[in-house]
């Protein structure tokens, strides 16, 4: 498979921080805590962003949203992510943000495609009504401009192949005042199906000034690589690629530096980085907790979701795959970890396979009349979210 010749890159520009390489880790509920972005880091540079925050959560002080935003002391930019409907409550979040030194750089969620969101008029929904979209990125501007806080926007092509908006929300965006405008390359109809839409990745790049970021189908670094052939954005966003594979970030640093070296852990390997995620995990509940054995425990559990992903094509019997993905401590896990072949080289045929996250299309949930007319900038009722990460 033959790598593209890159265009001469520069470090990505967010207000006064400079990103290199030009990669960013995509919010997402449950896996971007702190322990895993302090994974990620350790692989590679990039902005690693925390899971989704909505604004009135935050504004209504709710305390597992407050513990949510959390950062470690390395992190650098601190990177949030806010879902909001309402300007008014979104420039009143954002202000607490900057108020409080919560993080250095907000990304305003457009692009999640759930129907929790969507119905309420919220996530991918909200760019067709043009007019609540400019007032909300405006407001968020506007709230973060005092401290300097670099604003982004993330969204998706539009609802549907029948409503698209990608390129007059960007142009939206721009105008109201965005360090940058990042694209999931499918519509909110698609959800995580087919292929994604980089020809509609390049299309925004031409339209707008601002720096641009792709997002969809990026499971290796090359593929990284030929997005940005293809398109001319300014930089990329990784997602479901990563989940199972942290090491991902050092291929895509590798590959922004312009070097050929690609990591295939053997099995042994991959089991060394579990056992690091696994205990950053723990450290990051323990701290939180009143028992300590009560931390080890919420943070063995929360690794077990990633069980899987790493372990995905490696020949492991199930009874031992079942067992890794029900600890409950980091004794239990090293156990089991030390029944493992380390010699097992990594499944070459997974790579470039998707990861994650994978569905059908389906039908996108909106509030009533939602489509009849694009410029009303009526907040729907009941449309902002009271529950952080998604």
């Amino acid at each position: 498979m033959t790598v593209p010749t890159l265009p001469a890159l520069r470090p990505l520009t967010l207000g006064p921080h400079q990103v290199w390489p030009p990669v960013v880790l995509a919010p997402m509920a449950g896996i971007t805590n702190v322990g895993f972005r302090r994974l990620c880091r350790e692989q590679g540079g990039g902005i690693y962003v925390c899971e989704m925050i909505t604004t009135r959560a935050l504004v209504e002080r709710n305390p597992k949203t407050l513990r949510m935003i959390a950062f470690g002391a390395e992190e650098q930019p601190r990177s949030l992510q806010l879902y909001g409907t309402d300007p008014e409550i979104t420039a009143a979040a954002v202000r607490i943000v900057v108020e409080r030194d919560l993080a250095d750089h907000i990304d305003l969620n457009f692009g999640c495609p759930v129907p929790k969101v969507t119905r309420r008029g919220g996530g991918s929904a909200l760019p067709w009504r043009r007019r609540l979209f400019a007032r909300l990125v405006k407001a968020a501007v506007a709230a973060a401009a005092p401290a300097g806080v670099p604003v982004t926007v993330k969204m998706r092509k539009g609802i549907d192949d029948d409503h698209l908006t990608y390129v007059e929300a960007g142009l939206a965006a721009q105008e109201a005042g965005v360090a940058a405008v990042a694209l999931h390359g499918r519509t909110a109809a698609q959800r995580y199906s087919g292929t994604a839409d980089w020809d509609a990745i390049g299309t925004l790049k031409q339209a707008l000034d601002v720096p641009v970021l792709g997002n969809g189908d990026i499971w290796e670094a090359d593929d990284a690589l030929r997005m940005v052939a293809h398109t001319g954005v300014d930089g990329v966003v990784i997602g479901r690629g990563c989940l199972g594979r942290p090491w991902l970030f050092a291929d895509l640093e590798a590959a922004f530096n312009g070097r050929p070296e690609r990591r295939l852990p053997t099995l042994g390997e991959v089991a060394v980085t579990m056992r690091r995620h696994a205990e950053l995990l723990v450290d990051q509940f323990v701290a939180g907790a009143r028992n300590p054995a009560r931390g080890e425990r919420d943070g063995c559990t929360d690794f077990r979701k990633h069980v899987a992903w790493y372990l995905k094509g490696f020949p492991i019997g199930s009874e031992l795959r079942r067992s890794l993905a029900m600890i409950d401590s980091l004794a239990q896990l090293d156990d089991l970890l030390g029944k493992l072949d380390p010699t097992v080289p990594f499944p070459v045929e997974n790579l470039g396979q998707p990861r994650g996250r994978t569905n059908s299309p389906g039908k996108v949930f909106l509030p009533d009349g939602w489509l009849a007319s694009r410029d009303d900038d009526t907040v729907p009722d009941g449309a902002e979210l009271d529950d952080s990460g998604g």
